[in-house]
């Protein structure tokens, strides 16, 4: 087990230039530096980017469908450098209605998970291919109110990674805690990112 040493990628725009922030957060295996090059297809111009690096390249050792006992500490320690990556942002003067969430597989569960603990009315949330952590889901581990949040989920049907029943059961939860979901299900689509899912980011990312 492991926790995550303090690595935050920052690129795009400076702070005093930014209308908003967005925290992108890797998958299994790959890198901050490899999350951050969705900027190509992302539109992000206006936006400050944070991306923190998890140690050994994935956010926790077993599957996100394992007991939450299993992945500690190094779930606990995940969910803390993002939270120390939010705290930056705000401290730089953007606020949580600016600030926008984005993951890939890993990072998308982990992303899910952040958001689903600490709900407001933030920019927006996108999560290519991701559920809500653990063996099982407790709603008391999520608390607050979205306030009509927009939330994008997208995967295939069946990703050999996540299984649909675990996105409709985090769509309900992110649902009961005021989030505006959009969810766009692709028959066959590999464990990847396609063109129509940036499309579809873009649209949340633009307002």
């Amino acid at each position: 087990m492991y926790t995550h040493e303090k690595q935050i990628i920052q690129a795009g725009k400076l702070a005093a230039h930014a209308k908003k922030a967005v925290v992108l957060l890797h998958g299994r295996g790959s890198t901050a530096q490899g999350i951050l090059s969705l900027q190509r297809h992302l539109q992000l111009e206006d936006a400050l980017l944070l991306a923190p690096q998890a140690t050994h390249h994935s956010w926790y050792p077993y599957s996100f469908l394992a007991p939450r006992a299993d992945n500690q500490p190094a779930l606990d320690s995940a969910l803390a450098l993002v939270d120390e990556a939010v705290a930056e942002i705000i401290k730089l003067g953007i606020q949580p209605a600016n600030l926008y969430f984005l993951g890939f597989s890993q990072g998308a569960c982990l992303t899910l998970e952040y958001v689903a603990r600490h709900a407001k009315r933030y920019g927006g949330v996108v999560a290519f291919t991701g559920g809500l952590i653990g063996e099982s889901l407790d709603k008391a581990n999520y608390r607050g109110d979205f306030a009509g949040t927009p939330v994008l989920v997208t995967s295939g049907d069946n990703d050999p990674h996540v299984p649909l029943h675990r996105i409709e059961e985090s769509i309900a939860i992110l649902r009961s805690l005021g989030a505006a979901v959009t969810a766009e299900i692709y028959p066959g689509k590999p464990h990847s990112i396609s063109a129509d899912e940036t499309l579809l980011a873009n649209e949340l990312l633009v307002k």
